[in-house]
């Protein structure tokens, strides 16, 4: 077999392969093998008539179609090996000459990894990020332990307002039907947690306990029962209970309770730490993502078009998984989840596209730079996996095993993009932003109205 390359625009291949008489006879004679059991012949048992009776009968011909299928599949794969092409979608194959005793040549167009011309990747200049951990930071974390260790007391002396807790019953009407789903005794429900439908809460604030309440609303147009999209409802509602957080008093027993810490300072301190580490892991992230940014956008190359559909579609699939994370399981939420679903793939197209450019910009830096991994790099990386799922040691090994033979070329590729981000980084020029100039414009504006105003 022989192959070459006819012609090549952009990213789009023409080809030509060879494939031998000798080799299509095989070919054929595989097709006879395949097809023979659904001929019957007279004088035969289905199946068992020979090829050349059935040749003799209808031709030979008759299975030559399947054998350019079965010559194509074993000789397209040889043809794109030969010439080295990093395809990325199927091809479309035509057969150029197809004569008796002859070989066999066919035409193929397939669309391959675009050739990307790297801008200046070394020394790239850009703003730094530069996060300060303040004293407001401190006053926000501590006051969020503060709520996450209130006693919920109940309340009998005010109506209801904004952050309490309500225990309901109601019943959920459109007209006069009651509708599924819209009927519950001895509800819990957060004032101002928006977990209802918009307007439900709101016409709660200022009711008081055991009041009765009709509430109006209108469902919204994207609801997931599409029976009641865009409906208007009433509710009956009654008030059973009020509940409020009572929060702790900040102070060294608060500390001691709610840490190891025996003084309200210590803790403090430690907080301070904690979201110093956080926003210097921020800084970080936030430093290679524009490095990478720069690079990518510098890059002048046309993403194909398979490429960033399946980047889509991909995009597409990890949202729904998230959505039903999230409890939106079940038929009744199917119709809602692919509406969502579509919705975020049509806005998705640019994050798509991003995407694939810069795994195609790194992979380049990887091959002109030639960044390994050695075997002993991806051990390590593997035990680390392994430690994190903290798996009994008598299973330890087997697992490692698993990991390495279902996840090794993953884990590789992991570990270059890693270390090629390092080298990037390593090597750009962070600079500080620019200070904003407004206040000294403005300043600037007065001066010479003024300035105007005296000469006038």
């Amino acid at each position: 077999m022989s192959s070459k390359i006819l012609k090549k625009e952009k990213n789009i291949v023409t080809l030509e392969f060879t494939v031998s008489k000798d080799d299509f006879e095989k070919a054929v004679n595989k097709a006879y093998l395949k097809v023979k059991n659904n001929i019957n012949i007279k004088g035969f048992r289905k199946g068992k008539a020979p090829r050349h009776i059935i040749e003799k009968i209808y031709g030979k011909s008759i299975f030559y179609d399947e054998a350019l299928d079965i010559a194509v599949q074993e000789a397209y794969p040889a043809a794109v090996e030969e010439l080295q092409l990093d395809i990325i979608d199927s091809p479309k194959i035509d057969v150029e000459k197809f004569e008796e005793g002859e070989d066999l040549v066919f035409k193929a167009e397939v669309e391959v990894m675009p050739e990307v011309e790297l801008p200046q990747y070394k020394g790239v200049e850009v703003v730094k990020t530069d996060i300060k951990v303040t004293d407001d930071d401190i006053q926000r974390e501590l006051k969020h332990i503060q709520d996450k260790n209130a006693r919920i007391v109940e309340v009998t002396n005010r109506p209801v307002q904004k952050g309490d807790f309500v225990t309901i019953d109601y019943e959920g009407f459109v007209g006069e039907e009651k509708f599924e789903g819209g009927t519950a005794e001895n509800q819990t429900l957060e004032i101002g947690s928006n977990s209802f439908i918009p307007g439900f809460e709101d016409q709660l604030t200022g009711k008081s306990k055991g009041e009765e309440v009709q509430v109006k609303v209108t469902f919204p147009e994207d609801y997931h029962a599409e029976n009641l999209r865009g409906k208007e409802a009433v509710f009956n509602v009654k008030i059973h209970e009020i509940k409020a957080k009572e929060l702790p008093e900040l102070d060294d027993e608060f500390a001691k309770d709610v840490s190891e810490f025996d003084t309200l300072k210590e803790l403090k301190e430690d907080i301070r730490k904690v979201l110093e580490q956080k926003a210097a892991d921020q800084v970080r992230i936030s430093n290679d993502n524009n490095v990478i940014t720069k690079i990518v956008n510098d890059t002048d190359l046309e993403v194909p078009e398979v490429l960033i559909q399946r980047e889509i579609e991909y995009l597409g699939r990890n949202y729904e998984q998230r959505l039903r994370q999230q409890g939106f399981t079940g038929k009744e939420y199917d119709e809602f989840i692919n509406n969502l679903v579509n919705q975020y793939k049509e806005s998705a197209r640019p994050q798509a596209e991003f995407n694939v450019k810069t795994e195609l910009v790194l992979d380049a830096i990887i091959k002109k730079e030639g960044i390994n991994v050695s075997e002993d790099e991806i051990k390590e990386e593997v035990d680390k996996i392994a430690q994190s799922y903290k798996i009994e040691e008598d299973r330890l090994e087997g697992f490692k095993d698993s990991i390495m033979n279902s996840s090794k070329g993953y884990i590789e590729e992991t570990l270059q993009k890693r270390k090629v981000i390092d080298m990037l980084v390593e090597n750009a020029v962070f600079v500080d932003a620019p200070e904003k100039k407004e206040t000294v414009e403005i300043l600037e504006s007065e001066e010479k109205e003024e300035g105007q105003k005296d000469q006038d």
